[in-house]
């Protein structure tokens, strides 16, 4: 029988492959798509990383989220509540917080392949 299905914030589950410094918490995973929450503490910021294979398509609900890339790391996008934001898949990045007070968020991420690759850091 084909039904919807209900995650509650409570039933979130780790992510298998996990960025120092910022918490992902699955609610839905299969072969091509990934959808979660993401949250980090004030100043708080993940190392760098790639998604090879998935397209990341974020939603800001509370606090401020910022994405660095480019060469060095020298470029940056800031989110707030209400703002979406696209991390193209093989763009190598870093994300966090870029606020006083915790953000909170939703990804989702569609493609194929390793959903995080940690890196030292971007080219320079």
């Amino acid at each position: 029988m084909n039904r919807p299905i209900l995650v509650r914030g409570d039933q979130l589950r780790e992510t298998p492959a996990t960025t120092p410094g910022v918490s992902r918490r699955e609610a839905f995973a299969d072969g091509h798509v990934w959808v979660g929450r993401i949250t980090n503490a004030p100043s708080q910021a993940s190392r760098w990383h790639v998604h090879p294979g998935h397209d990341t398509y974020a939603y800001c609900s509370s606090g401020r989220f910022f994405v660095e890339f480019g060469p060095g790391g020298a470029e940056r996008i800031e989110l707030e509540p209400g703002d979406f934001g696209l991390i193209p898949r093989g763009l190598v990045h870093r994300e966090g917080n870029a606020g006083d007070e915790p953000n909170d968020g939703v990804l989702v991420r569609v493609g194929e392949g390793p959903v995080t690759v940690n890196l030292d850091g971007p080219a320079g």
